[in-house]
């Protein structure tokens, strides 16, 4: 049943559409505003010129220059672009806060709207009280996220003044998955969040008898302690004197947007060829629809945003709905279910379903409970507070989350068009006929969708599995619902839909039939099992991969949703007490994790502040926004650089044209590889071409740049140069380098334990590996890793008087930068001015990769005489920059029957990419810690630089010694496994003594190593829950538990041993202030901090 539709509907008639000319002539007195008005901070802000593919996050930063709404992601996936709407609720006028991701809201979508960014609600000066709590909990590193933090914070309070730690920890969900951290691990920011919390107890000033809210580690509490203990802090944050949150003390809405009514205001904006319409009643929606046929329809803008930046779909006319009061109805009826209106965002169908679900007996909102249980992994916070379901629906993604749900529950959608009326269509198979098509006709608008009830004898889960457990694309989802006949456990029927097994979200009908008729049971099971195995059969070069895990979980899904079932019915031969089965449902299980910090001794001195927990010296710019990054800062004239890129990652370049991206508005200029100086190569080998001459190395390679005004003119223009190229095949992994004999060098790096000065006896057999009493030969594989730093590899290149040129940039590596730059042009280094305030994170990524950056864009302002900013997208900056080195081992062990390691050999294969860049150091030090802490008798470890088709693989965090590690603790797994040994007690037979000497002949003094692992098992109890694990396991024929503990030992010096050395200069001026400059980079680490406090603690 469809609801009434309060439209004009024209029946019959002429089915021509008008032109776009013709509609803007018709329409033109159609919309009461035809530019754009909206408040920032306060403060009012008219736009008649700007192009509505603009997004908010760009139109603040660049039109605005409000910085403190940092781009990260620029696809709504991180949250460092987060701010908060405010408007009002076209339905029933109340004010609405929320938080949204800049980066992919279109700004014409905040017509009539308030904008908060983190300038707006404090300042350093005067900070808001999550800005101070905040940077008081330390939790800020980088700082390049945290902006985005706070205004979801700031969001939930508008809210929600006084949560309670259960409604934080929900609204989590919402932060956490939406606003990605790189640096904290989250624990400190939670501190200050649940401060917020009604619970919460701290003391608003320092007034005598208020209890202090560090509790039993109150300073007064452990001052009795011995003067030369450090007592030990479960937490370093104290908001003691912080300031309470007041609702009274807010931006106000602007009464012009509430008394002026522009929730129903409609509005629109032409420039060029681009077009926005905001409709506000659902008539002139469907008029604009049958007359502009091919207008997308935006709501939250996450799919169609994506597909018009990285797809560079153009398109030229889009209608926003969100406006339309009719849209926005959600009602219940008796029959048919729950109504929920299009205009409706997700987090809003969230809260009615949750409303019904309340308010209906639990057996009628089986298909509700499942929606919204979807919907808590289907996006994050921001998402779902802009999209909606017929975005989803309409898309028609293969892996939609929500779709199998509508197909399994036999949903109905809603259509409406203005020349033949309302009709009303399951969504079944016969919507989604096609891959991202449905039967939705081109001038139809889904207006509704009906959420059928279910009754006592229907049970409905719906699964999903993405690469991480939240908030991520599905690799398979399901739904599945069944109906028992009366009081029986026969299946009536049974409905099972998957998404990511086929192009389309597809249902099991040959596995519906097998299982019709059936009883609930273990038959049953093994039956669905079988079907399902052989319906869902995935060849090995399917589309996305991963055939077989994909099939196993879609096996796996089937058998949860058997256990779910099997729970709640009086099944003949199920019992609760039966002990093949354990619970799947884990509601209610938190991880409770622990960290404990040392305290400074009570004998050190009040004035020095070495090793206490200062804040962050740039804490409050974090907070506030006002930390200035590379892309914060504005060259006058700068231009915009863009990269382009290969299409192949093997082959020779024949030919380049770039005449249409010339012709394209704001395009400057094109360079490439005839503006590099002959010769001139990047790279400690000098082995990295600028731009790709004649051979091309590896996909993305830079063939060349675009300098335009600004970053997405570049952008468009980038993508119309037409390259003409011969493709090879390429050599990708590990083993195509070993099948090509394609290293970097020719030679491996060996490391012989017999070479060591006084290693040791001696004990193996070198030469007769069967005497032995065991031997075990393996392989182990380790992918690479990005390394995501939330800001990407920016520069901003100022050229000056003659060559001289100053060079603003996110690297860890300013010297290689210069050194570089300088090479390349060919101008003494003295000339060069390299700066680095901060950056946005690191992790190794911006050592030497940075020059790839970097130098292009010199040589830009070295030509062009301008600044040049170049600020890549995140794909372009993973493309263009290599991740972790990816390595193989193959090791040879042998053991001895009491547990002893005898004698090992082993190969470690590193995937460089297409040239050294860092590569030798990161072998060197995988060689190195290949015996992590344990002692071999005898060790030959080799290691070999594979050259490949990609990227140069570059720095990491551990520079190799990760995968050397995990090689070596796999391969102890596996020794154990062979022979039967207690892996624990390898490992404790092996462990490195005081004094005894590694393979590379470093012998260990004040070694740890044995008291950090036996402390380990006694404080966590290893043994006992060892043992709860395994009874736990033999009890369970289908879900195992597991736990595991792993030693390891890091050498924290540099390879390069004059690298292990630092300096400083040290001013003190007339007044007394002191200004240091050392030879570090504060890129999270809080170094800067360190160095006050040491500079403190020296100057007395």
């Amino acid at each position: 049943m469809a609801p009434q539709q309060t439209v004009a509907v024209k029946k019959g008639g002429n089915n021509s559409t008008l032109d776009g000319n013709t509609l803007l002539m018709n329409n033109a007195n159609n919309f009461d505003y035809n530019s754009l008005i909206l408040f920032v901070n306060g403060e009012r802000v008219e736009e008649t010129k700007i192009d509505p593919r603009t997004t908010l996050a760009v139109f603040l930063r660049d039109h605005r220059r409000l910085t403190g709404t940092k781009i990260g992601c620029n696809e709504g996936g991180c949250g460092a672009c987060t701010v908060m709407i405010s408007d009002i609720d076209p339905l029933n006028g109340q004010i609405r806060h929320y938080s949204a991701n800049a980066c992919i809201t279109p700004v014409c979508a905040v017509f009539g709207k308030a904008i908060t960014t983190v300038e707006g609600i404090g300042s350093s000066a005067m900070l808001h009280p999550v800005q101070e709590r905040l940077s008081r909990s330390h939790g800020s590193q980088c700082g390049f996220c945290t902006p985005g933090f706070v205004m979801a914070m700031y969001t939930l309070l508008r809210n929600n003044p006084k949560p309670t730690e259960a409604e934080i920890d929900e609204t989590i969900q919402g932060i956490f998955l939406r606003n990605l951290c790189r640096c904290t691990g989250y624990r400190p920011i939670l501190e200050a969040f649940y401060s917020f919390s009604g619970s919460a107890g701290f003391k608003e000033n320092e007034d005598e008898g208020i209890a202090c809210s560090m509790g039993a580690q109150c300073c007064k509490n452990t001052a009795a302690k011995c003067r030369d203990e450090r007592s030990e802090l479960k937490v370093l944050s104290n908001f003691d004197g912080c300031k309470e949150y007041d609702q009274s003390q807010q931006l106000i809405f602007p009464p012009e947007l509430q008394i002026g009514g522009f929730s129903q205001k409609s509005f629109e904006l032409h420039d060029s060829d681009h077009h926005w319409y905001q409709p506000t009643t659902l008539a002139h929606a469907l008029s604009l629809k049958r007359s502009l046929p091919n207008a997308r329809i935006i709501a939250g803008n996450s799919e169609v945003g994506i597909e018009l930046k990285f797809r560079f779909v153009d398109i030229m006319h889009a209608i926003n709905l969100k406006q339309i009061a009719e849209l926005r109805r959600a009602f219940l009826h008796d029959n048919e279910g729950a109504y929920i209106g299009m205009g409706l965002s997700l987090s809003e169908v969230e809260i009615i379903l949750k409303k019904y679900i309340q308010e209906l007996p639990e057996y009628k909102t089986r298909v509700f409970n499942a929606v919204v249980e979807m919907l808590h992994w289907f996006a994050g916070k921001h998402i779902r507070n802009m999209a909606s379901i017929a975005g989803n629906i309409v898309t028609a993604s293969p892996i939609s989350d929500l779709n199998p749900i509508w197909m399994v529950a036999k949903a109905s959608a809603v259509l409406v068009s203005e020349e033949r009326g309302t009709r009303t269509v399951h969504l079944d198979e016969n919507f989604f006929i096609a891959y991202r098509k449905t039967v939705i006709e081109s001038d139809e608008i889904l207006t509704g969708i009906w959420i059928p009830y279910s009754n006592e004898r229907q049970y409905l889960r719906a699964f999903k599995q993405a690469q991480r457990r939240e908030d991520d694309i599905a690799i398979v989802n399901s739904a599945l619902m069944v109906e028992f006949e009366e009081q029986t456990n026969i299946v009536k029927w049974i409905r099972i839909a998957y998404g990511g097994m086929a192009p389309i979200t597809k249902m099991a009908f040959h596995t519906q039939m097998a299982l019709h008729q059936r009883k609930w049971d273990r038959e049953l099971l093994e039956k669905g099992i079988d079907e399902l195995r052989a319906e869902f059969t995935l060849p090995g070069d399917v589309p996305g991969g991963m055939a077989r895990y994909r099939q196993t979980l879609a096996i796996s899904f089937f058998f949860k949703f058997y256990l779910h079932v099997a729970e709640r019915v009086q099944a003949l031969d199920f019992r609760k007490s039966e002990t093949d089965f354990c619970s799947i449902d884990h509601s209610g299980h938190y991880l409770i994790a622990s960290q404990v910090f040392q305290d400074i001794p009570v004998s050190q001195a009040s004035a020095d502040p070495v090793g206490r927990p200062i804040m962050h010296q740039s804490g409050m710019k974090h907070t506030t926004g006002e930390a200035k990054y590379c892309d914060d800062y504005h060259p006058q004239d700068a231009l915009s650089m863009v990269m382009v890129l290969s299409p192949i990652a093997c082959g020779t370049l024949n030919s380049v044209d770039w005449s249409n991206a010339m012709k394209q508005p704001g395009v400057r200029a094109y360079i490439d590889h005839n503006d590099v100086r002959e010769g001139a190569m990047l790279g400690h080998m000098h082995d990295t071409p600028v731009f790709v001459k004649d051979k091309i190395s590896y996909h993305c390679q830079p063939i060349g740049a675009i300098i335009a005004d600004s970053h997405e003119a570049a952008r468009r223009a980038a993508n119309l140069v037409k390259i003409n190229c011969t493709e090879e095949k390429a050599i990708v992994t590990i083993e195509d380098a070993v099948e090509n004999n394609s290293y970097l060098m020719e030679k491996p790096f060996v490391v012989r334990s017999r070479l060591a000065e006084n290693y040791g006896e001696h004990e193996a057999i070198t030469e007769d590996w069967s005497k032995y009493d065991h031997v075990i030969e393996g392989s182990v594989k380790i992918g690479g890793q990005e390394h995501f730093y939330f800001e990407t590899q920016s520069c901003i290149v100022i050229p000056h008087e003659v060559d001289e040129l100053e060079i603003i940039a996110s690297t860890q590596c300013v010297s290689d930068v210069q050194i570089s730059v300088a090479d390349v042009l060919n101008i003494p280094q003295h000339k060069i001015a390299v700066k680095v305030k901060r950056i946005g994170g690191g992790f190794g990524g911006k050592e030497y990769a940075s020059t790839v950056f970097v130098v292009p864009a010199a040589i830009a302002a070295r030509k062009l005489r301008a600044a040049i900013k170049l600020t890549p997208e995140r794909f372009d900056d993973m493309a263009i920059s290599g991740t972790r080195h990816p390595f193989r081992c193959d090791y040879k062990v042998a053991v001895s029957n009491d547990g002893k390691l005898r004698n090992v050999q082993a190969l470690l294969l590193s995937n460089c990419g297409h040239s050294f860049d860092l590569s030798v150091g990161v072998l060197q030090r995988a060689i190195v810690h290949f015996d992590n802490v344990y002692r071999f008798a005898n060790a030959e470890i080799m290691g070999r630089m594979c050259r490949t088709n990609l990227a140069s693989n570059t720095a990491f965090r551990g520079f190799g010694a990760p995968q050397a590690m995990f090689a070596a603790e796999t391969m102890m797994a596996h020794i154990a496994e062979q022979t039967g040994m207690d892996v624990v007690q390898l490992r404790e037979n092996n462990l490195y003594k005081e004094g005894e000497c590694t393979p590379f002949g470093m012998h260990l003094r004040q070694c740890n190593i044995r008291r950090c692992w036996t402390e380990c098992l006694q404080m966590s109890d290893y043994r006992s829950r060892l043992k709860e694990i395994n009874d736990s396991n033999r009890a369970s024929k289908y879900i195992k538990r597991g736990i595991y503990v792993t030693p390891t030992k890091f050498g924290v010096g540099f390879g390069l041993k004059h690298l292990n050395q630092a300096g400083a200069l040290v001013h003190v001026y007339t007044d007394g202030s002191v200004l240091v400059t050392h030879g570090g980079m504060e890129m999270g680490q809080g170094l800067h901090t360190k160095m006050l406090q040491v500079l403190r603690c020296l100057l007395k």
